[in-house]
């Protein structure tokens, strides 16, 4: 029966323009357009490193954001809205597949989307391998799980498809430009950097850097902030969250 729940999930998926475009292209849109301006160069404003081999880890995080902030909680919270997730209780299709397939067809959207990401910077601008690729592999998985505990707690308090849409955009967009997964914080003045620090994708996307160009910053205060992302968001999601 979960084959069947997944196999549908996948082909709801495939007619979704938005979660692909936002998940697969825009992504890669951004790396061709600042990469083509940059090129991958060492640079003195990167220290010595280039601009796409800084750029692709924040870019992963745009990947994982549209997915767990966006894809994921919009697509739980019209279910539960129009009463689907309740009818289901008289079927042998129990609610929970639907849970568990949204999460994994938002999960290969996130593996395709940085993959091919990574892939482009490769090909196009000459990125360099990860430094401590099994490092990156974790980090991006603990990341797109803050991402997804977050898109879990934004489907359990939204009443309807229409206010997750509105909740999502709120956290979604300052989530993006604010962090440093499109523009570089480096460039934002001291206030704005200091806003940047509320946002768990700012950790997210410094230890996916250190992981991938070695740099010398502590993993202690970005880890710590996703772990407890995923433990409290985890936690208040499933109090909140109603099948009903």
């Amino acid at each position: 029966m979960f084959s069947n729940v997944l196999a549908f999930e996948s082909r709801r998926m495939l007619r979704n323009f938005p979660p692909l475009f936002f998940g697969l292209a825009f992504p890669v849109l951004v790396l061709a357009i600042f990469g083509g301006i940059y090129g991958n160069e060492p640079s003195e404003f990167w220290d010595g490193r280039g601009t796409v081999d800084m750029s692709v880890p924040a870019y992963v995080g745009l990947v994982i954001a549209v997915a767990g902030l966006m894809s994921f909680p919009i697509g739980m919270a019209e279910y539960r809205s129009r009463g689907f997730l309740k009818r289901l209780k008289a079927t042998p299709a129990r609610p929970g597949y639907f849970l568990l397939a949204q999460i994994l067809v938002n999960a290969v959207i996130c593996v395709l989307g940085i993959g091919l990401l990574i892939g482009v910077g490769v090909v196009a601008f000459g990125l360099h391998a990860p430094a401590h690729p099994l490092a990156f592999a974790g980090i991006a998985i603990l990341g797109s799980a803050a991402m997804f505990g977050i898109g879990m707690l934004i489907a359990s308090v939204a009443g309807s498809e229409q206010t997750a849409i509105v909740i999502a955009n709120i956290i979604y967009f300052p989530m993006i430009f604010l962090t440093g997964a499109t523009v570089p914080l480096s460039l934002m003045p001291d206030a704005m950097q200091n806003i940047s620090k509320a946002f768990p994708l700012t950790y997210a996307i410094d230890a996916l850097r250190w992981a991938w160009v070695g740099t010398a910053d502590s993993l202690t205060l970005p880890l710590s902030v996703l772990g407890g992302t995923v433990v409290l968001t985890g936690i208040f999601a499933a109090w909140l969250f109603r099948w009903e």
